[in-house]
């Protein structure tokens, strides 16, 4: 389980979790020294900002997450269910989009390094020393590879107003052994009304001022 940024670069990882928690990527997350921060609020992040020029609400900095995470001021999560409002719908699509950032690095790193592509046959603690290295020479040739040879541009998914969603080139190399791995589910969990609150404005804003091109 990992975080990163906008440039495909892991900020964070939780390795050596092997399938005993009882309700998976949540109990991984809660386990993680990061996800325990994230929950605890003692992750340094920017403080509150409004989401225009102009805007009056100060909203708080948050990353981005699947259904199998909780809602929380820190963590956004999509709205759940089968017959969605279309602001709903809006708002899942905006965060997919964003999640895209996350699917890309995670192809990237199982593309590039041929290891990840199957069992590894060594003791849980060499894969862990293994996995990790993987993440840091990855982080290590995205910041340096300044002639794009890692990572070129159609190698990540691409956003236009006539195509669509265009897949990254990485998906095709996966293919092989199946494709990306797909995404955890988990039930729903418990937010205060201050969080759900935080959600629709995000929502009213993907509808008006921050509207694109679906």
């Amino acid at each position: 389980m990992a975080t990163c940024d906008a440039k495909f670069t892991f900020t964070s990882a939780s390795i050596g979790s092997y399938g005993g928690q009882t309700d998976g990527a949540y109990s991984i997350f809660q386990q993680s020294a990061f996800g325990c921060a994230l929950l605890e609020n003692r992750l340094p992040l920017p403080p509150k900002a409004p989401l225009w020029n102009g805007d009056t609400d100060n909203l708080p900095h948050f990353f981005v997450g699947d259904a199998a995470f909780p809602l929380k001021e820190s963590l956004m999560r999509p709205y759940t269910g089968t017959q969605l409002s279309r602001s709903n719908e809006v708002f899942n699509y905006r965060l997919s989009r964003a999640r895209r950032v996350i699917e890309n690095s995670f192809g990237i790193l199982n593309a590039r390094w041929r290891v990840l592509r199957q069992v590894i046959d060594c003791n849980p603690e060499n894969c862990e020393k293994i996995m990790l290295a993987c993440l840091v020479l990855h982080n290590f040739v995205m910041l340096n590879d300044h002639k794009l040879w890692y990572c070129p541009d159609q190698y990540v998914d691409a956003y236009s107003t006539e195509h669509g969603t265009v897949n990254g080139e990485w998906r095709n190399e996966l293919e092989s052994i199946g494709g990306p791995l797909p995404s955890t589910t988990s039930s729903r969990r418990n937010a205060t009304s201050a969080v759900f609150r935080i959600r629709d404005r995000l929502t009213d804003f993907f509808l008006n001022q921050g509207a694109v091109t679906l």
